[in-house]
């Protein structure tokens, strides 16, 4: 049996995060998603819009998710160790680097292959923060329809 993890925030899901984690399911038998915690995700890109917990929920409802988890705030990669995977999937946008991943895995004693997806389409809802700012945009229509009228 083959596991593959795939990380990420999933604040506010998308197209693009579906697209993400069925294309890593295609990879092996089992899909294990690690769920970026509040705190991680506030250090490495924003504070997300949506509680962990909810997050994690999301995801693990998804078609192509076996399981999803949260993942370690201290140490991302004691998650790698508790998970065991045979593969570790990036998306495109990940800004881990593979070789440093495959590094510090075998520092550890866990023999992962490390995969980057392309790119999938262009799209102005493939992203939690264009999303964002398409609402705050139709927002400010909105205010301004109802000034007009």
């Amino acid at each position: 049996m083959v596991r593959v993890m795939a990380t990420g925030v999933f604040d506010i899901l998308h197209p693009g995060h579906v697209i993400f984690l069925k294309e890593a399911k295609k990879l092996g038998d089992e899909l294990v998603v690690v769920v970026a915690r509040d705190s991680t995700a506030a250090k490495l890109k924003h504070m997300p819009i949506m509680r962990e917990e909810a997050r994690r929920f999301l995801v693990e409802s998804l078609k192509p998710v076996d399981r999803a988890i949260l993942g370690n705030e201290d140490d991302m990669y004691r998650t790698v160790e508790e998970v065991k995977p045979d593969i570790i999937v990036l998306g495109y946008d990940q800004n881990f680097r593979e070789k440093d991943i495959i590094k510090e895995c075998n520092r550890r004693g866990i023999n992962v292959q490390v995969v980057r997806l392309e790119k999938y389409g262009e799209s102005d809802l493939n992203g939690t923060r264009k999303i964002i700012s398409k609402i705050v945009e139709r927002k400010g229509d909105l205010y301004a329809k109802d000034r007009n009228r």
